[in-house]
């Protein structure tokens, strides 16, 4: 097959959006199949969307450029919208409506998560050929090889990272830790390390903080440590819980968005009040955890294994599919100066 994915690949730390990207194409081309970022072959079997977002940087292409492939160039392209987005992340007021417009021009849906898709559903998106595949990260970057398992005089070593730094990620839950560090009646000896950017103005006091890492680097300041946590609010599925658990970190973890999905039965699941409490009980329960934590399977083979699973089902039956598309097109009535545009542009894209 010829899959077009609808994201720019960009070098070095990018959140997981961009990893995503990464480990799919690796995976498709390993299998067989030809993957490009744009839309100037006249041949593209599959288009997966992932950037509908209008200002979205990594965005190869816009829905208009789809529309108008599949209408001007070739209308037995299939098109999926993988949706891992959502206003209730960032406290915006614009994703939700444009997912939902997005993927009106799509021919099926893949969530990140049940939590996402069934906050969609909720308002109004159309279920039909929708699925759930939990994302996951390259197990050759992120294992426990090599892991730093706790001594009995160290400190408890707790440990996040995110690229993004919205205030939802987590920083009250961080800061409330940052405060426990220097506290002396506390029961534990504890550390924590912050990797990534920050909100403007706001620092550590009590914490380490190193600047945004990926890939080997990353993972090797992750088994520097103990435990992993995440208090990232609302998020619909996220890659850095996962990339801890892989690298054999248990998890104490935010009850909220998609992340129990990804982190039940690995650690200990924390609500805003209760934090302090489930700090203490992920520590008692260190040894029990420390093992658990080594059946985690969420790794970037297995998600890819179900979505080219999916891309081949859909490209099988992509006739039915066809048949009885009902893509929206009452707001793509282009005329022949846009045709004639969009064509030339493809021809110079692809020269």
């Amino acid at each position: 097959m010829k899959i077009s994915i609808g994201s720019k690949i960009i070098d070095g730390p990018w959140g997981g959006g961009n990893l995503f990207v990464i480990n799919l194409k690796n995976y498709l081309i390993d299998k067989g199949h030809e993957v490009v970022h744009d839309l100037s072959s006249d041949d593209i079997d599959l288009i997966l969307m992932t950037q509908p977002l209008k200002k979205s940087e990594s965005a190869a292409y816009s829905i208009s450029d789809i529309m108008k492939y599949l209408q001007y160039v070739n209308n037995k392209c299939i098109v999926l919208h993988r949706i891992n987005e959502c206003d209730e992340r960032k406290d915006t007021n614009f994703v939700n409506e444009s997912i939902i417009n997005a993927s009106k021009h799509a021919d099926g849906r893949i969530f990140v998560s049940q939590w996402i898709k069934n906050l969609y559903e909720k308002i109004g998106m159309n279920m039909d050929n929708s699925h759930v595949i939990l994302s996951g990260s390259n197990k050759t970057v992120f294992n426990p090889k090599d892991r730093s398992v706790k001594k009995p005089e160290e400190a408890y070593k707790l440990v996040t990272h995110h690229w993004g730094n919205n205030w939802n990620k987590g920083f009250d839950n961080y800061q409330h830790l940052d405060q426990l560090v220097a506290d002396k009646s506390f029961q534990y000896n504890i550390e924590f390390t912050y990797i990534g950017n920050l909100p403007k103005d706001f620092e550590f006091y009590n914490s380490n903080h190193i600047e945004p890492l990926d890939g080997e680097n990353l993972a090797r300041e992750l088994k520097k440590n103990h435990i992993y946590i995440t208090g990232s609010i609302n998020e619909p599925s996220g890659n850095h819980h996962i990339e801890g658990a892989m690298c054999g970190l248990p998890l104490l973890y935010i009850n909220s968005g998609g992340i129990p999905e990804y982190c039940n039965g690995y650690g200990v699941i924390f609500e805003q009040d209760n934090f302090k409490e489930k700090l203490i009980e992920i520590i008692e329960r260190y040894d029990f955890y420390i093992k658990e934590i080594l059946k985690y399977e969420n790794n970037s083979i297995s998600m890819s294994e179900k979505y080219e699973e999916l891309f081949i089902k859909m490209f099988n039956n992509k006739k039915e599919i066809i048949e009885n598309r009902n893509i929206d097109k009452k707001n793509s009535p282009f005329n022949l100066i846009e045709k004639y545009t969009f064509l030339i542009k493809r021809k110079l894209k692809s020269t």
